[in-house]
Parts: structure tokens; C-alpha cells; sequence
């Protein structure tokens, strides 16, 4: 088993776009979750932190920690390292003490602690919720890549107001299942975030915008985020391109692509009038349908109506919030058998 250190505040989430690099996740814990295996997909996750081998589960206190730790056995030899973390706080442990708890028990055991470049890393994580707490080691496995700070949406060459954060776009492509060679498709790309951080994990993208200025801006994006050389630790990045066209009349053929993510105009912000912006999204979720086998639509109402009457499946559903006037939908669809 493994251990899932989640990012942000939405487990369900996290947990959601964990699956997409990991198998059986399931939360136990706020910010922490297990899973049953998991790949290297896990170094472009924007909501979890790191994946570490399981040793087990205790009370959240430092004494619980250090018998469970006493009590495992472990084929490891070399130098350790102890990282002790309080989940959003809930608990109060104090994490220099965990720390240098555990490492004594490792030093009894004959490692050599070495804080700067360690052969292994221990990692000790407490939680806690209304029903109880856990304090959870292992062995530290793998890390997610934490770069999106160098993408934020002003540092493109093409840069719109109400541009999407990098760290929802990455999400948002992995829950559609952004992988190298599958090909995801955003039918109202706008700048083109959802398709970088898609192409950044090795898929290869197709971004269509009705505007010609958004679909050239996008390219522009793409060519600057995706032309470069591989991100550390992630896949070397896939091909793109963009052009102008209509979402609900896409020039591809049926079952032509693997994924189509899209965030739908807002009403309030969009030129659209609603009745046309209800055209052009069941519009856009229908001919979705006809391409490919899965789908994730952000919008800032719910578009589960008009999703199940193009005939998806609903999966999963959140409510991402962003700020007092504006929450996220986000539907996760899969087209039935």
C-alpha cells in the first residue's frame, strides 16, 4: 500500500485526479489518502504532494509514531532522513520532535542520518478529524514536480483576464486522462491552459476557439510552454495545434480523440445571450460525445442537465470555489457502453 499526501482543501478532488496515476485511492484522513499501487504519473499530479511506501497507521502523538516505527521491520540500510509534517495543523504535533524521535530510533537500527541528500526518506504525517486522528509512516517513493508557480497566466506571451491557474488546469487534463499518446482535444481553449498543462504530462492537444485571436493566442501559448525541453521528472512534452472553429461542429470523426476538456463561457462575463450560451454548450457536450469517450466540463453553473440529455454518464461532480461570487462546477463524464 501507499500513502498520498494531498495538496489544497478538496480531498475529493484530490483524490479524484489521484486515481489517474494511482489505483484504489481512497481518502483516510484530511490531506491524506492510500492507494493500492501507483506510477510514475504521480510526478505531474497538481493535488497530491508525494507518494510514499505504507508502514503503518497509528494514534497521532509522538509516542504512538515511535512504537509503530520500534515495531516494523524493514529491509533498508543507508543513510535516512526524518520529514514530519502536521496536516493543515490539525493536530499540534510538534514536527522537530517527531523527527528527531524517529530518527533515533533509525540511528539504533544502524542507519547514518543525512539531511541533505539521504538514501531514504522517512516520512511521518499526522491528521486529524472530527472522528478521530493518524499519524501515518513511509518511505518516501515519489514526488510530484511543483513548478506551476512558473505558469502563472501573466507570464504568457498571450494573457487574457479570467485565465485558469495552472494548478486546476494540470487537474483538470489528468483527470481526463492526459497521458503520453492519448490525444485531448479543448473545444473553447481560450489561452490554452488546460491544453499546456495536458501536453506538459505528454499528451498531445488540439485547442479549437471560435475566435481566431483566442485560437492564435493559444497557439502562441503552447509553442512558448510545450517548445521547450522536458520539465524535470515528467514525460517529454506532446505535439499541439490549434485553429479557429465551431465547438458544436468539430472537423474530427467519430471516437477521433481520447479526452475533450472544456471551461464553458460564464454567463455574467461571456457576450453570449443565455439562450445561446444553452445552444452552445449542449451543443459542445453532444458533439464531445461523438469524439471521444470521456469528458471534463468547468463551468461556474452545473451542466448536468444538458450533459445527461447529450447522453454522458455523470461520474463525479465538485464544487470548486474560488472566490465569494465565483464557484467552479466541474462534471467528470463518461460516454455509456
Amino acid at each position: 500500500m501507499y500513502l498520498l499526501e494531498l495538496a489544497g482543501e478538496d480531498d475529493a478532488f484530490a483524490a479524484r485526479e489521484a486515481a489517474s496515476a494511482a489505483t484504489d485511492v481512497s481518502v483516510v484522513a484530511p490531506g491524506l489518502a492510500t492507494a493500492r499501487g501507483i506510477s510514475e504519473r504521480v510526478r505531474g499530479l497538481a493535488y497530491t504532494h508525494r507518494a510514499s511506501d505504507l508502514l503503518g497507521q497509528t494514534e497521532p502523538d509522538v509516542e504512538s509514531a515511535r512504537a509503530l516505527l520500534d515495531a516494523t521491520s524493514f529491509d533498508r540500510t543507508g543513510s535516512v532522513a526524518v520529514r514530519a509534517r502536521d496536516v493543515r495543523g490539525l493536530t499540534g504535533i510538534d514536527t522537530q520532535t517527531v523527527e528527531r524521535e524517529l530518527g533515533q530510533v533509525l540511528v539504533d537500527r544502524g542507519f547514518a542520518v543525512d539531511l541533505d541528500e539521504p538514501d531514504h526518506v522517512l516520512q511521518a504525517v499526522f491528521s486529524r478529524a472530527d472522528d478521530g486522528g493518524t499519524c501515518a509512516l513511509g518511505w518516501l517513493a515519489v514526488e510530484s514536480v511543483r513548478d506551476f508557480g512558473t505558469r502563472q497566466p501573466t507570464d504568457r506571451p498571450f494573457f487574457q483576464p479570467g485565465s485558469m491557474d495552472p494548478l486546476l488546469a494540470r487537474a483538470l487534463a489528468n483527470v481526463a486522462g492526459a497521458r503520453p499518446g492519448r490525444l485531448v482535444v479543448d473545444p473553447m481553449c481560450g489561452t490554452g491552459g488546460v491544453l499546456a498543462e495536458a501536453g506538459l504530462v505528454g499528451a498531445d492537444v488540439l485547442g479549437v476557439d471560435a475566435q481566431t485571436k483566442m485560437a492564435h493566442g493559444a497557439r502562441e501559448n503552447l509553442a512558448h510552454l510545450l517548445g521547450g525541453e522536458p520539465h524535470e521528472g515528467l514525460p517529454d512534452p506532446g505535439s499541439f495545434d490549434t485553429m479557429q472553429g465551431d465547438a458544436t461542429a468539430l472537423p474530427l470523426p467519430d471516437d477521433g480523440v481520447d479526452a475533450v476538456v472544456f471551461d464553458a463561457p460564464y454567463g455574467r462575463q461571456s457576450k453570449i445571450a443565455n439562450r445561446d450560451l444553452d445552444a452552445l454548450v449542449a451543443g459542445a457536450l453532444a458533439e464531445a460525445r461523438r469524439v471521444a469517450p470521456r469528458a471534463v466540463v468547468v463551468a461556474d453553473r452545473s451542466w448536468a442537465e444538458a450533459a445527461r440529455d447529450a447522453g454522458w454518464t455523470i461520474t463525479d461532480r465538485f464544487e470548486r470555489r474560488v472566490h465569494r461570487s465565483l464557484t467552479r462546477h466541474v462534471l467528470v463524464l463518461t460516454r455509456p457502453p
